[in-house]
């Protein structure tokens, strides 16, 4: 990612692809999608405790280049005990058999003080698997800086060799996309309907998991753990099944937060605050059935290089699982595991996560740790929300400081400059989620630096950025949502 000069606004993906039916699905139901597959892909249901770092879906960017990854590890436990699944193994269904058949002996005691079996390993291959994927992927990217801006009126009178030529019109300082499809697809707006019915038995053992001290996890406990941090917005990222890096600080902001001893490690005080303002009937999974909006969303693979990308009517989502990935804040992979058999057509029911309401809370100041690779919003001196972020590079650092916010947009256009001296260009990349700041823009008082959403949700706390503040698209509709203009943002 590039420096990024605030000199903003937006325009609606809607209107930009308007006249383009060639990208717009056909209202047959039966159209064929370009889906993700995760045949491959390692297990969802690895167990480990969560005091440690569960080895987790390495979320790996299909979008990226394929590379040759390092062999991962498979360290168990030193005090690991084979797991004690109470349910039927004759009536378990194709999930359930699948997480016991790859954990008989790897379930291992969540206590609130167990030994500290050595995971780190694993969860540290992973990381390094993500960072190679990004890496490689970023090699493609042939922008050397860049800055948000609005659309103008005609692309076409950009002289593309002077990266000053476009100044920001004054009709379009102010506009609202509130009601743009992508952010109605990821703030779920249009009010869609969840049910419990035909939930598999997997899904029923994440819904009714209980913690108690030194049970046994597994699969359904840690992503009951995940949502119930997501619902209290100590947010863990894309909720994956695995117990990793954000996971762990999701846990341990939620403590802060609550006033309770930053450990890390699940007790009975942590546990009764998790699910203190929660209905207790509330499901983890849920159903949803696809409609004819679901299918007929614009999607395009996101080609290459500047130029290329500047053709398209839109940075839209990919296909479809990536659209849904971003609604219920799940990793694609873990999405695709729960809904293996599906083949995503309007009318038909996929299981997925039932994300949390609204914050509904003032921010009027955040903090950006680096270190911690997390983002700290307040309401006075109340922490009310904490996100997982990037937070620039060892090659451009963020600056330390603290700034304001000075302007917040969303679906931002992106202008990116390619190349130096004689041979610079300057390519206009059209707005969506996977436009390289994402759906939303919040410039800071410091030039050229600001917090933004993110094409890659599950490289979050792994990718690098040019000095910016990165999140999930989720997360960060969520700050805009609360977050006031001159709210102090302080850079650590």
């Amino acid at each position: 990612m590039m420096k990024i000069k605030p000199i903003i606004t937006a325009i609606s993906i809607a209107v930009a692809s308007a006249s383009v039916s060639a990208l717009a699905a056909p209202a047959d139901s039966t159209r064929t999608l370009p889906v993700r597959t995760a045949d491959s892909l390692p297990s969802i249901a690895k167990k480990v405790s969560l005091n440690v770092q569960e080895t987790r879906s390495t979320s790996l960017d299909s979008r990226a280049p394929t590379a040759a990854q390092p062999k991962p590890t498979n360290d168990k436990p030193a005090n690991s005990k084979p797991a004690n699944n109470k349910a039927d193994p004759k009536a378990a269904d194709s999930m359930t058999q699948l997480i016991d058949s790859k954990n008989k002996s790897a379930a291992s005691v969540i206590s609130e003080d167990p030994a500290e079996p050595n995971s780190t390993t694993a969860d540290n291959m992973s990381a390094a698997e993500l960072t190679l994927k990004d890496e490689q992927s970023d090699s493609t990217d042939d922008i050397s800086e860049g800055q948000a801006v609005a659309a103008p009126s005609d692309i076409s009178s950009i002289d593309s060799s002077d990266p000053l030529a476009f100044e920001l019109p004054e009709s379009e300082k102010r506009q609202d996309f509130s009601d743009d499809p992508t952010i109605k697809n990821i703030e779920d707006k249009d009010g869609k309907r969840y049910t419990t019915l035909n939930l598999s038995n997997y899904a029923k053992q994440v819904n009714e998991a209980v913690w108690s001290p030194n049970m046994k996890v597994n699969s359904a406990m840690t992503i009951k753990m995940q949502a119930l941090l997501d619902w209290n917005h100590a947010s863990p990222g894309p909720i994956d099944g695995g117990w990793g890096m954000n996971s762990k600080k999701a846990l341990i902001n939620f403590q802060t937060m609550k006033g309770l001893p930053a450990t890390g490690k699940m007790d009975q005080k942590t546990w009764n605050a998790l699910i203190k303002n929660i209905p207790a009937n509330k499901p983890v999974l849920v159903t949803y059935t696809l409609t004819e909006d679901d299918i007929n969303t614009n999607f395009a693979s996101t080609p290459s290089g500047s130029e290329a990308k500047s053709k398209m009517k839109g940075l839209y989502y990919q296909d479809i699982k990536e659209m849904l990935g971003e609604r219920f804040h799940m990793d694609v992979r873990y999405l695709d595991k729960l809904n293996k058999s599906k083949e995503y057509k309007a009318g038909e029911t996929i299981t997925v996560l039932n994300t949390r309401g609204p914050l509904n809370q003032r921010i009027n100041r955040v903090v950006a740790n680096k270190a911690d690779k997390t983002l700290y919003a307040y309401n006075g001196n109340q922490l009310v929300a904490t996100y997982p972020t990037t937070v620039g590079s060892d090659a451009t650092p963020s600056p330390q400081g603290t700034f304001k916010i000075i302007n917040k947009v969303k679906m931002p256009w992106y202008k990116a400059t390619v190349g130096e001296g004689t041979q610079k260009k300057v390519h206009m990349l059209p707005p969506g989620p996977n436009n390289p700041v994402g759906v939303v823009w919040m410039g800071l008082s410091k030039p050229s630096y600001g917090l933004h959403g993110s094409p890659k949700p599950e490289g979050i706390s792994r990718q690098a950025s040019a000095g910016c503040v990165r999140l999930t698209n989720w997360d960060v509709l969520e700050v805009y949502a609360n977050i006031e203009n001159g709210a102090t943002v302080e850079l650590k």
